[in-house]
């Protein structure tokens, strides 16, 4: 006999890729919220940790596109899964009940599918916006040459109540996406018993809060400080 082989294609397949991928996001959201709320430290620590990312040359590109594949990897196992849990249905209730700790069941569960396809539209806007935007450029202590702006782009863009509102409530969502994915990521690992799931729970709800607030302080924060960049003409690169 064949001993069985773990298939990646299977229903727990996808659901441990779907968890593994979830947990490097995870990661990688702290971080990036960790190098956004140096712009509270000031214009040249935000401009500091761009350069800083900037200087890994070819290295950047790798980890880019390391990112990309992760995020279409969580995005394409979140569909897969949900297409099948819906074709395991053999009928479609009228209305949804949790079943208690086992499944955790909430509208935050319900509409993972929706709060992530909007997620990934606002990620492909947010890159146009901060990675591929205006090459804007200044000076910087300790760095020889001009640097990129970032801070000037930020400024610029959250100067704008259409941005900022839409940050915001992109931010708001990504919490709401958060409150069920935290969780849900370290079940499909399996990392989770009978003893930690309710733990797990409630630290998906207190992370999902803390970075939604990390994320969406800083729009507001931009908006409502003076414009630092008022009659600042800067260098664009050609």
């Amino acid at each position: 006999m064949s001993k069985p082989r773990f298939q990646l294609r299977s229903s727990i397949g996808k659901k441990l890729l779907n968890g593994l991928t979830g947990v490097l996001l995870l990661l990688f959201i702290v971080a990036h919220l960790a190098g956004n709320l140096t712009i509270f430290v000031g214009k040249d620590a935000l401009n500091g940790y761009a350069a800083a990312t900037h200087s890994l040359g070819a290295l950047l590109i790798v980890i880019e596109l390391g990112l990309a594949g992760l995020f279409l990897a969580h995005a394409v196992s979140a569909i897969s899964v949900w297409r099948d849990n819906r074709a395991a249905r053999d009928t479609r209730y009228v209305v949804s009940k949790s079943k208690g700790a086992q499944s955790k069941q909430t509208l935050a569960s319900r509409t993972m599918i929706v709060t992530g396809l909007v997620l990934l539209a606002f990620l492909i806007l947010h890159l146009w916006q901060f990675r591929f935007g205006p090459d804007h450029r200044t000076a910087l202590p300790g760095h020889a040459g001009d640097v990129w702006d970032l801070h000037r782009i930020v400024v610029d863009t959250f100067k704008d109540p259409i941005w900022t509102g839409l940050y915001v409530a992109v931010m708001v969502l990504l919490g709401f996406h958060l409150r069920h994915g935290f969780w849900s990521a370290f079940q499909s690992i399996g990392a989770l018993n009978p003893k930690l799931r309710p733990l797990a729970f409630s630290a998906g709800l207190i992370f999902a809060i803390v970075i939604a607030v990390g994320f969406l302080v800083l729009p507001i924060f931009v908006y409502l400080a003076p414009d630092p960049n008022a009659g600042v003409v800067g260098l664009v690169k050609p």
